[in-house]
């Protein structure tokens, strides 16, 4: 890894500082590709292409891998099975699984493979299972391939691939909880319904039963008797005090009202979702999904931010001074760091400034900036001063992130854009928002009366005001200029995320104006500024700008 001292601070004693080249290309790390099968599922999009070949598993085994946990993730069940040694069989438990556990759109992450007793191939993987409107199943597995007679691999076909402990002999069963809606008003005291407000439903259900929401357990029970032999996961917890009466909310009707309406207007059918948010105290405005109802995926979803993550890394690099606005950070079509990475239309802008890569969304000159900083340092910057991948309590169930720590020198290139294993959703998206424009955490909340257990440093102004001028400036004269035409002080970033090889981007985009900050992804997008550029146009349009 390449680790660099501080870069000095501009100058200021009035004279115009001289900028600095750090150089795209200088910083690459050239390996031959070798391009083996599906590479998404490792997370290390987007636009990343061929493999660095090394004295470990053989690429072809570690390939069939990923590709079968990207066909098991998108729901190509029958891909998924003609990957195992027995695709007959293979395919009819992957289905039961997901349909007899509610499970969502899964989200699985291929670890570092090995070479097992007698030649296999083992390959762990992380798997983050979203049970609709209980919260996501975490758990470790993996996967075992052997060589065919014909020199292929193949997934070897045990119950166990799917969850260690599923077996002949025992399956899970899903038990939800009765949980009694209660009534719920927004700030104002407007009366709020999942009937007038489609995509709250699943909210109010969470806010029953004293603010515990929906409540469930994944058990492991015999397969003969019926008789549960673990408890595997559970869901909410149960609370002593009943709701009673009326759930004050922070929600503003006019905003979810307006959310609502963005996304079945502008989502073009395809499942998308938004938050929105004061930014001086973190009050949840609007949560909208669409489809409505389901999973809650605007706070419990895991995705790739792509590159509306920029605005962590820039945070990092800026609190360091590894960087500044007016720095030459060359911004080529290619880069390679084990990968081949390149950006949105393979674009280029040459001699760029660090001010227009983050406008333009440059990936190769973020990559080539990773020396700049540490293994860890994306991981704390995020944690320390935006409060991503601690506990938060909302009132709701949610996901609240994870940053990890990249394996190696590729892993590390794809996080500074926002891929690799990083995870968040709209909510967190809107608080990192909220945060980089403020310089204040603020843990988002639904309700009143919630815990608040976060530990954050405020970031420096400095920082706060290079943040604030590069977002403004991504809507004047970047990759958000769809948002350019609507009043008041506006900034935003657009993000690209890749989900595998076979399907198109997720599209992201978030943004401020006033006290509020929006964050809105769209599924299979393609890229930010057209799928969600418009939803956030169309919220932002039909609201006052700022928030009571």
């Amino acid at each position: 890894m390449h680790e660099s001292g501080h870069v000095p601070a501009p100058s200021t004693n009035g004279r115009r500082k001289p900028r600095k080249m750090l150089g795209a290309v200088a910083a690459a790390v050239g390996v031959t590709a070798v391009a083996v099968g599906a590479t998404s599922a490792a997370g290390l999009g987007p636009f990343a292409r061929g493999a660095s070949p090394d004295s470990g598993p053989d690429p072809a085994a570690v390939g069939q891998a990923r590709a079968f946990l990207d066909d098991w993730a998108a729901g190509r069940l029958p891909s998924a099975a003609g990957r195992t040694t027995r695709p007959e069989t293979a395919q009819e438990v992957l289905s039961n699984f997901t349909a007899g556990l509610d499970i969502g759109k899964p989200a699985l992450t291929a670890a570092t493979p090995a070479t097992a007793n007698g030649g296999t191939v083992v390959v762990p993987f992380t798997a983050r299972m979203p049970i609709t409107d209980l919260g996501t199943w975490t758990y470790k597995s993996k996967l075992s391939l052997s060589k065919q007679d014909g020199g292929g691999w193949k997934v070897d076909r045990t119950l166990s691939l799917v969850h260690p402990h599923l077996s002949e002999t025992e399956k899970f069963h899903l038990e939800r909880a009765k949980t009694e809606v209660p009534k719920a008003a927004d700030r104002h005291g407007e009366s709020l319904s999942g009937d007038e407000y489609p995509s709250l439903s699943p909210v109010l259900a969470q806010l029953g039963s004293g603010g515990s929401g929906p409540r469930g357990t994944i058990q492991l029970v015999d397969r003969a008797t019926g008789e549960v032999e673990r408890t595997e996961a559970t869901f909410g917890a149960k609370s002593d005090v009943p709701t009673e009466g009326t759930v004050r909310t922070t929600l503003d009707a006019i905003w979810q009202s307006a959310a609502e309406e963005a996304l079945t207007s502008q989502a073009d059918g395809k499942n998308a979702s938004l938050v929105a948010l004061r930014i001086d105290n973190g009050e949840i405005l609007a949560v909208a999904n669409s489809p409505s109802s389901g999973f809650n995926r605007a706070v419990s979803g895991t995705y790739a931010p792509g590159s509306t993550w920029k605005v962590i890394t820039s945070s990092a690099l800026l609190l360091k001074n590894a960087v500044a606005p007016d720095d030459i950070v060359d911004c080529p079509k290619y880069l390679t760091v084990g990968k081949e990475f390149h950006n949105v239309e393979t674009s280029e802008h040459r001699n760029a400034t660090f001010r227009k890569d983050f406008t333009e969304s440059c990936n190769t000159a973020f990559i080539s900036l990773r020396g700049k900083l540490g293994n860890r340092e994306l991981g704390d910057v995020a944690r320390t001063y935006f409060g991503v991948g601690q506990e938060w309590h909302v009132g709701i169930s949610t996901y609240d992130g994870s940053v990890p720590e990249p394996k190696d020198e590729t892993e590390k290139a794809a996080s500074m854009i926002g891929q690799g294993r990083i995870q968040a959703n709209p909510l967190i998206m809107a608080s990192v928002t909220a945060t980089a424009v403020s310089g204040t955490f603020h843990e988002p909340t639904i309700r009143g009366g919630t815990e608040k257990t976060t530990t954050t440093t405020p970031l420096p102004a400095k920082v706060v005001s290079q943040l604030r001028e590069m977002m403004r400036a991504t809507v004047t004269d970047g990759t958000a200029r769809r948002l350019s035409d609507l009043p008041g002080d506006l900034g935003a970033k657009t993000g690209t995320a890749e989900v595998s090889d076979d399907e198109p981007n997720n599209g992201w985009l978030v943004a401020y104006r006033g006290n509020v900050a929006v964050a809105c992804v769209v599924e299979q997008g393609v890229t930010g500024g057209g799928s969600a550029g418009p939803i956030v146009h169309s919220l932002l349009a039909a609201v006052p700008t700022d928030a009571s």
